[in-house]
């Protein structure tokens, strides 16, 4: 079998999709508290800048900036879902899962993608915010509880009634 290796960039911007193993679940909206703790603890663990964030029911995609000297956005995401899955039964399991103490809940990979500028950073974030609209769950990106929308509203960084177009190109789905 293959082995992937991740590109190693110091303090890069890279744009991230975690998915459950579970797909059509709820399970990350339903737990968004559970979540929202595992970043947390996290991120004071292993600092990192959220630039965008959307929590959907059965995956999430993300936005986020290493510090300059830090590569490890993998292990950020490892500690993330380990965290979450604590204390949660576990998913169906197979004997690959027991071999590496797995509880089945998120898919064992992520897909990425390392930022190379300011403009495939704003679509990035643009993606992030839409893809619930995408996803037929509301109208407008606004209308979605589970984004880093409302706290760009809220900082005054985006006009309440910012409706991005859908951009075009697959961010991982």
């Amino acid at each position: 079998m293959p082995r992937y290796v991740r590109p190693r960039v110091s303090g890069a911007r890279v744009f991230l999709t975690v998915c459950l193993a579970e797909r059509g679940s709820n399970l990350l909206t339903r737990e968004v508290a559970r979540l929202r703790e595992a970043v947390r603890v996290t991120k004071a663990e292993r600092p990192f800048a959220v630039d965008a964030w959307v929590v959907m029911p059965d995956h999430m995609h993300c936005v986020w900036t290493l510090p300059v000297g830090d590569r490890d956005f993998s292990g950020r995401v490892g500690a993330i879902k380990a965290r979450f899955s604590m204390g949660l039964d576990a998913g169906r399991r197979w004997a690959s899962h027991e071999a590496r103490r797995e509880k089945a809940i998120w898919q064992r990979r992520f897909w990425e993608r390392h930022i190379r500028d300011e403009k495939e950073f704003a679509a990035c974030i643009r993606y992030c915010w839409i893809n619930p609209v995408r996803h037929g769950f509301v109208g407008r990106p606004v209308d979605w509880r589970y984004s880093s929308l409302h706290r760009e509203i809220e900082l005054g960084r985006v006009e309440p009634e910012w409706s991005g177009a859908v951009p075009s190109g697959d961010f991982g789905e």
